[in-house]
């Protein structure tokens, strides 16, 4: 079981998943609802993940990031609607530039441990960009399914890079985690302070079974997992989309 992908691989998944959400946004309109983030509407959503392309360029550049305010308050600096999906295209054109431009040796701050700074930002920014297009998609009523390889690797960032940084649950729980298309497994270990994930076959208070987009979505809080097998206590699936609320600015590490 082999689980990830190479750098110019994300970066592919950037730039690829950022035209399909423009398209969805251009499909759905600015004002459409963004029902898997509540409180939003489509022009929200294109102005945060803007703001998500221009901070993590930001970091790879190493230039001095901005503190960011409410989307309320940075709205004088975005353009009108006409232009704000071209404007988002062109943040994430600026992101794709500054990754591919990184040398791989780079020292940056980091969310959580990888081989490179540049490899974890490329990672982070194609899960970013994925999800954020499912929230699109999902606005303007269509679905496309995200490639087997990007959600296998999603769903390992989830539970070795992005959810071992919060909070776990007060009583320690179990889940098991196999897709089916692409053969990958996970055991994840949610105690109260830290979350331990081994890539293997084990039992669990809470199993899911299912293709890797699927499971993609489910773990991170998406879809309605109609498509997903899911076995043993609910109520612990129930408690991590209660619990692990991904949020930003993100605990940055030093390389």
């Amino acid at each position: 079981m082999v689980i990830g992908m190479e750098i110019a691989e994300h970066i592919a998944a950037v730039g690829r998943e950022a035209r399909l959400l423009a398209d969805a946004a251009k499909l759905g309109g600015l004002d459409a609802d963004v029902p898997s983030c509540p409180d939003w509407d489509m022009r929200a959503l294109l102005s945060h993940l803007s703001m998500i392309h221009l901070w993590a360029a930001g970091h790879v550049a190493e230039l001095q990031p901005r503190s960011w305010g409410s989307l309320d308050e940075l709205a004088a600096f975005w353009p009108d609607d006409a232009k704000l999906v071209d404007w988002y295209l062109e943040t994430n054109a600026n992101l794709i530039y500054t990754l591919e431009s990184a040398p791989l040796e780079m020292k940056r701050r980091m969310i959580y441990e990888a081989p490179s700074a540049v490899a974890m930002w490329a990672r982070r920014q194609a899960h970013e960009t994925a999800i954020h297009r499912f929230d699109a998609e999902n606005a303007a009523g269509i679905a496309t399914e995200f490639n087997p390889t990007l959600a296998s690797d999603g769903i390992d960032e989830m539970f070795t890079g992005m959810a071992p940084g919060e909070k776990g649950f007060a009583e320690t729980k179990t889940i098991s985690v196999r897709a089916a298309d692409t053969d990958d497994q996970w055991h994840v270990t949610v105690a109260q302070d830290e979350v331990t994930t081994l890539r293997a076959d084990l039992p669990a208070d809470l199993t899911l079974n299912g293709n890797a987009s699927d499971l993609y979505l489910a773990v991170w809080n998406r879809g309605d997992d109609s498509n997903i097998t899911i076995s043993g206590d609910r109520n612990v699936l129930d408690h991590w989309r209660d619990e692990k609320q991904t949020q930003w600015p993100f605990d940055e590490r030093e390389t």
